[in-house]
């Protein structure tokens, strides 16, 4: 199984979840359904960007700790210059 598909199976399953709690077929308590459940899509995206973020200025931190990867950036830089020099278009502005 891809990892698009699991991650299509868990939104599905979590989207069922949600609608059966939404439409009352999972008893709910009263206070629940009527203050927290609607946040809770809400509250998903906001943890999902949060979580993102995160991970994304860890990454980016985290860089410099991987030379070889570093390198390699920096040689398809180069590469893509010299690519884009060829072509006329001026990078260096």
């Amino acid at each position: 199984m891809t990892k698009a598909t699991e991650t299509l199976l868990a939104l599905s399953a979590v989207g069922a979840v949600y609608f059966a709690l939404l439409a009352k077929v999972i008893p709910s308590p009263q206070l629940f359904h009527q203050e927290i459940l609607p946040y809770l899509p809400l509250w998903a995206v906001v943890s999902l960007g949060s979580y993102s973020l995160a991970v994304l200025g860890y990454r980016v931190f985290s860089f410099k700790d991987k030379p070889e990867k570093y390198k390699e950036l920096l040689v398809q830089i180069d590469e893509a210059r010299e690519f884009y020099k060829s072509k006329g278009i001026d990078l260096d502005e």
